[in-house]
């Protein structure tokens, strides 16, 4: 049997706007900016929710209404979710509905999408548990499988979320760390027996991704027939094709007019067309699936850019100073009980930030251009530390 496991990244920051040197110790406001630009937390929100989260969203509801056997998975961030909140609520009814189906799960993960696991044990608890409670009150549902930021997983959080209480963990299916082995099963972290992992499978999730409208790719067009026969040809190799992919693949990253919604509409029908196929939510796959035994993540691997590894958000010295300046912070802004304080240092902790501060070249580097919304990584480190200037100020008044 193969079964298919849809699961969508669904996550946008609070981006700082350009913060100049001479607002420290002025203006305390860091995110709004009402430019209708990239740094437009406000406009980014509604102009994705147009061209991606709602016709995505209708989509897959017309889906779970017409398979009974379809299934969905997402993770939405808390940052994100509180925008919808605040800019967007008919597109957080329209996730709500889908969550009314019975058919789609929330995973839980770091509420401000943060990189917290790596630099504050109590911080990334905490922000683990802020989620839960935002996923509980908005979708009635308490996640039992965990996302870590980007995918970014070892050993010793297997070790964390299986002692938290999950039963099932995400990572990359990264090819150094299965060598003869493949994505396609369930296995068990080492050193945590009690929860179980699911892996990308990154091959498959990246043709709809990232080669979906690439015309020199030889298997361009995609069609939904085309990428069922190659999931059905995992049968008998694997129980599990883990599709996993950011959510703005609908819309945004791949644009209408490529034919992705077409393609997303029409890939259930194919896919249930052999008789082996079904679709799982993680919980799910958890509980049908046994272990194909213990795989070792001795280091961080993560499912961003060639390596798979850390280097997207600690790779030069303005990354590896602005975390360690923001995690500095932790303990007088706790102490100082001040909750503005303390909202704004956490939107501060949101991985993003050392992403626009990524400086790679090649194609990793072309990547980090496309989704940085300032002009240069400079410029997105020059924000950044005059805000935690500001932040020291407010700190000492």
């Amino acid at each position: 049997m193969a079964s298919v496991c849809f699961y969508f990244q669904v996550h946008q920051p609070r981006r700082v706007r350009r913060y100049r040197v001479f607002d420290i110790g002025n203006n305390h406001d860091y995110w709004s900016d009402a430019s209708g630009t990239s740094l437009d937390n406000r406009f980014i929100i509604e102009k994705v929710s147009t061209k991606s989260y709602l016709p995505a969203n209708k989509v897959l509801l017309e889906l779970l209404n017409r398979y009974p056997e379809f299934r969905v998975s997402f993770s939405l961030s808390g940052i994100f979710l509180e925008q919808l909140e605040e800019y967007a609520p008919e597109t957080l009814t329209s996730f709500q509905d889908l969550a009314a189906t019975g058919h789609v799960e929330f995973l839980s993960e770091t509420f401000y999408h943060s990189l917290s696991f790596l630099y504050s044990i109590d911080e990334f608890i905490r922000q683990v548990a802020h989620h839960r409670r935002k996923i509980k009150k908005l979708f009635g549902q308490t996640p039992t499988v965990f996302r870590n930021t980007e995918l970014i997983y070892n050993n010793d959080l297997a070790r964390m979320v299986a002692g938290m209480g999950y039963k099932g963990i995400l990572a990359e299916g990264a090819d150094h760390i299965l060598g003869w082995r493949s994505p396609n099963f369930l296995y068990n972290p080492r050193g945590a027996a009690h929860i179980k992992l699911l892996l990308k499978n990154y091959r498959l999730s990246d043709d709809i991704a990232f080669r979906f409208s690439e015309k020199s790719w030889a298997e361009h067009p995609l069609t939904a027939p085309k990428f069922a026969e190659w999931v059905s040809a995992v049968n008998g190799n694997g129980n599990v094709v883990n599709l996993f992919m950011d959510y703005e693949t609908f819309g945004e990253h791949q644009w209408e007019d490529t034919g992705i919604f077409n393609f997303l509409r029409a890939l259930p029908g194919e896919i249930l067309k052999h008789p082996d196929n079904d679709f799982v939510l993680p919980s799910e796959a958890v509980d049908r699936y046994d272990s194909f035994g213990e795989l070792d993540y001795p280091h961080f691997v993560s499912w961003a850019d060639v390596e798979r590894d850390l280097s997207a958000w600690r790779s030069n010295p303005m990354q590896h100073d602005a975390l360690r300046a923001v995690y500095e912070l932790e303990e007088p802004v706790i102490a100082a009980n001040d909750s503005r304080l303390l909202e704004d240092w956490r939107r501060l902790t949101t991985s993003d930030h050392f992403y626009y501060m990524c400086t790679k070249w090649w194609s990793d580097g072309d990547v980090h251009a496309y989704f940085n919304p300032y002009e240069s990584p400079y410029d997105a480190f020059i924000s950044y530390m005059n805000v935690l200037k500001d932040m020291g100020l407010r700190l000492k008044a």
